[in-house]
């Protein structure tokens, strides 16, 4: 780290030191190399250099774009699909947007939980982003009904939700349904802006990683690296992404926790063969 002192990272839990370890607050804003080394390049003008980087900054869930929405996060408008949120639903009947594999898995599992299970798809082809075996579950299970050309307007609850308002966006027909919770399944922004121009990344902005890295991201005369041997490795020797970040990734905390594991273990294999 450019001018920046070493500290000594401090365990709150237990006291114990680890020594060179530095806890840093700061925005990056761009990638560059010196040396061998990495340059992460800071917004107040500094830099930190180092052999080995591991890019773990995540995603952020998208957000439908309707009035009154946020006042009901966390309390009936959810981004996750779990025994938590199955719990706190009841018996009651819910929403869910999307038409990807993470909507699918989640309107399966809801619809053993509770009275009903609305999905909403903005197409007409359940098929054209979900798996054939989940499609195939949705399309036979008897809580479950699928609004197809489908887009929430609005949503009405004082605490809680208790309705909302589709439209269907080829004829324009209106409707409302009863539901006390909504789920919502559109997709994800990875924090990758500032990485454009430095690694190989999907069409979706997601970190490249192991034997997708390399192929993704060459235009002829450019080539951003050798291909990496490692399954965390980007396009740039020495530079691993672990969790939301990663294209492939699963999106999920435990998942996250164990690539970053993983990517401890790849970083020193990297250092005993460079």
């Amino acid at each position: 780290m450019a001018d920046t002192p070493q500290p000594v990272g401090v365990s709150a839990r237990t006291g114990q030191k680890f020594t060179g370890a530095a806890l840093v607050s700061a925005e990056v804003t761009g990638l560059g190399s010196d040396g061998g080394h990495h340059v992460l390049q800071l917004a107040d003008g500094g830099e930190i250099r180092a052999r080995a980087v591991v890019l773990a900054t995540g995603a952020r869930y998208r957000k439908l774009e309707v009035p009154g929405i946020e006042a009901l996060e966390g309390r009936s408008v959810y981004y996750a699909a779990t025994n938590q949120e199955a719990r706190l639903c009841g018996t009651d009947p819910v929403a869910i947007v999307g038409g990807g594999n993470s909507a699918g898995q989640a309107t399966v599992f809801l619809a053993d939980h509770v009275s009903h299970v609305h999905l909403l798809i903005r197409g007409h082809d359940l098929g054209k982003s979900m798996s054939r075996y989940l499609v195939d579950q949705i399309e036979r299970h008897p809580r479950v009904t699928v609004h197809r050309n489908a887009e929430i307007r609005e949503v009405h609850g004082n605490k809680n939700l208790e309705e909302i308002a589709i439209e269907d966006n080829r004829t324009g027909d209106k409707a409302r349904i009863r539901v006390h919770a909504l789920f919502v399944f559109i997709g994800a922004t990875p924090h990758t802006g500032w990485l454009t121009d430095a690694i190989a990344l999907d069409d979706h902005g997601f970190v490249l990683t192991g034997v997708d890295a390399v192929p993704a991201r060459e235009d002829g005369n450019q080539r951003l690296g050798a291909p990496p041997s490692r399954t965390l490795e980007t396009s740039r020797a020495g530079l691993f992404a672990a969790g939301d970040v990663r294209s492939g990734s699963v999106k999920r905390v435990a998942s996250a926790v164990g690539e970053g594991a993983m990517a401890v273990r790849q970083i020193h294999e990297y250092f005993e063969r460079s």
